[in-house]
């Protein structure tokens, strides 16, 4: 049991500064903590080492994308914490990880995801999907499971400390919940739903299994059985994690007619985007995006690759 300890050395402080700010847009906040660089993470250092610090609020925003999600910022004070908490984590968790786990973990990601998934309904084409998600996972994680799932591993009272500053710096008075908006969030989700990874992988042994994020497949050759394991994943969801399932996304289907899963429509011998997808890529398409959105196009849904170069030149010829 127990783990390493946290590194809170001031090396590792500015480490964790220069991976939070690579690739940032300069902000007015981001420029001025820059501007007393040294002063505020030498602050920060006396903090993380005497055990004052504190996590600030959130700015909050709304985006708009499949759906609507409030997203929280943290302070770039406490974003540099966020990214040291994660890299120790992710050092610790992510090679106890299950294989088909594929949502923010490095030389993964969704689009390895997608076409797993196709792999995996070409290779049980005769078999059963249950297609599923959580209801609003991240509104619903129940803080002191987390802490208490973390602490199996991590015995380090410094380090246990801070994550719970962190997990507890939102929605105070429920003690539910995870800010989508923090770098930690993604490690802690893979954390907490680790708990149900092991319980598919070692007590149900289906033919296959993936998860990206809180969605996830589960394959049977036999319906029975999966109708089984169904009730048997949602008393676990809600008895041990204390999550709900998304009713619009409970699905159980046959592999060969494929299925609407991560934002695409895959099927065995391929796939395509979705037709919410389609009006997003043509509702977002400019000069400037081009080749990224041909290059989305032109892997998964060839068939409209045509209608997609005609809807550039009229696009384009527009701007």
């Amino acid at each position: 049991m127990g783990s390493s300890f946290i590194d809170l050395s001031l090396s590792n402080i500015w480490q964790s500064w220069f991976k939070f700010k690579k690739g940032k847009k300069l902000t007015q906040e981001l420029q001025n903590f820059n501007y007393y660089l040294e002063e505020n993470l030498f602050v920060l250092y006396d903090e993380l080492n005497n055990g004052s610090y504190k996590h600030q609020g959130y700015r909050k925003f709304i985006a708009t994308d499949s759906k609507r999600r409030e997203i929280l910022v943290a302070s770039v004070k406490d974003r540099v914490v966020h990214r040291l908490i994660y890299e120790y984590l992710i050092e610790i968790y992510d090679r106890t990880f299950a294989f088909d786990v594929w949502s923010c973990r490095k030389e993964k990601g969704l689009t390895k995801a997608i076409e797993r998934t196709q792999k995996i309904l070409n290779r049980c084409k005769k078999d059963f999907v249950w297609r599923a998600d959580v209801k609003k996972f991240f509104d619903n994680v129940d803080q002191q499971k987390l802490i208490d799932i973390i602490s199996l591993k991590v015995s380090d009272e410094k380090a246990m400390g801070l994550f719970k500053k962190v997990i507890c710096s939102y929605s105070i008075f429920s003690k539910k919940g995870i800010p989508i908006g923090n770098l930690t969030s993604q490690i802690f989700a893979n954390i907490y739903l680790n708990e149900f990874d092991r319980f598919i992988k070692i007590y149900i042994k289906p033919k296959a299994y993936l998860r990206y994020g809180d969605d996830f497949i589960i394959v049977l050759d036999n319906l029975t059985d999966l109708k089984d394991v169904r009730n048997q994943s949602i008393k676990f969801l809600s008895e041990i994690l204390h999550l709900q399932m998304n009713s619009k996304n409970d699905i159980v289907i046959k592999a060969k007619r494929g299925l609407k899963f991560l934002g695409a429509e895959i099927f065995p011998e391929g796939m395509r985007l979705n037709k919410k997808n389609w009006q997003k890529v043509n509702s977002r398409l400019s000069h400037r995006n081009v080749s990224s959105y041909r290059g989305l196009v032109k892997k998964y849904d060839k068939k409209n690759l045509k209608y997609f170069n005609w809807k550039i030149v009229e696009k384009i010829s527009k701007e």
